[in-house]
């Protein structure tokens, strides 16, 4: 639709990664609402890079055609790996080179926020109780799961959100795995830690939305608990739509709108040599999405 009059208002694009689990698509929509309540007086839109609609272009050309000529994109994804760093920002970019007078703002990922450090404490807390009355933290292990991917900054980040929680809860012992790409793998990060001895574990997947890799967590773990019926061995649920989540994403909104929407850029291995990733310094921003 094409309006007569321009908005002196920026829109709010929500980008995600996109799925082909029907349930993942709904919870995305679910925080986008919520982002939506949050800003009455703003039009949110959201953008996917892959497997869902609209994709990013599409949306982008929604909002011109609406009259738009101020967008503030706000990644929904946890961490600056290769879709925060090349995908999007090459997208955005072909089409700001195609749309003289469009003024677009990128905002930061989530990254290691203290709201969602704080949500992930609250979904630890809600499977403790399925230990019964005899159970202590100290003789529990914790094993946190990330994504993974070839970006050492991100798949770090999950590193010290392990560690930001085993101290902060008190753990007997916490680990770092991933589902895929970044050693360790989950499955054989179980076996390793189980030669620790503990005979509680929980599993938290930091992750946003359901999708294959929330039911890939939820096999691993089935399958180990098959294979070592004397551990107790619980899957805490992800982040999902929290409010905490919502204010993050507000926060990130506000600090892009201030011009103060940084990365971590001083480990970022497309502008500074990183080791065992000096070939990516320089590489030029671009998507095959």
């Amino acid at each position: 639709m094409t309006v007569s009059v321009l908005s002196s208002t920026a829109a709010v694009l929500l980008i995600g990664h996109g799925t082909r689990r029907a349930a993942g698509v709904a919870e995305f929509h679910q925080l986008a609402e919520q982002l939506q309540q949050a800003l009455p007086d703003r039009t949110c839109l959201s953008g996917f890079l892959e497997l869902t609609d609209p994709s990013l272009p599409e949306a982008l050309e929604t909002l011109w055609r609406q009259g738009f000529r101020r967008i503030t994109a706000l990644p929904a994804l946890l961490m600056a790996a290769g879709h925060v760093k090349n995908d999007i920002p090459a997208i955005l970019n072909a089409f700001q080179a195609e749309h003289p007078g469009l003024e677009m703002t990128f905002g930061a990922d989530l990254g290691v926020h203290p709201k969602l450090l704080q949500v992930a404490c609250e979904r630890i807390e809600s499977v403790e109780a399925r230990f019964g009355p005899d159970y202590a933290r100290t003789e529990t292990l914790l094993m946190v799961i990330g994504r993974g991917g070839s970006d050492p900054d991100a798949n770090a980040n999950i590193s010290k959100i392990t560690r930001l929680l085993w101290e902060g809860m008190g753990f007997g012992w916490a680990e770092t795995a991933y589902t895929a790409v970044a050693a360790p793998l989950m499955a054989e990060a179980l076996e390793r830690t189980h030669r620790l001895g503990f005979k509680r574990l929980i599993v938290f997947p930091y992750l946003l939305f359901t999708g294959r890799l929330v039911e890939q967590v939820s096999a691993t773990v089935a399958d180990y608990q098959t294979r070592h019926p004397e551990v107790q061995a619980v899957t805490a649920p992800y982040l999902n739509a929290h409010p905490l989540v919502v204010a993050a994403f507000l926060e990130r909104l506000t600090e892009a709108e201030r011009g103060e929407a940084w990365m971590n850029c001083q480990y970022c291995a497309y502008r500074t040599p990183i080791l065992g990733r000096e070939d990516w310094q320089g590489i030029p921003q671009t998507t095959d999405h």
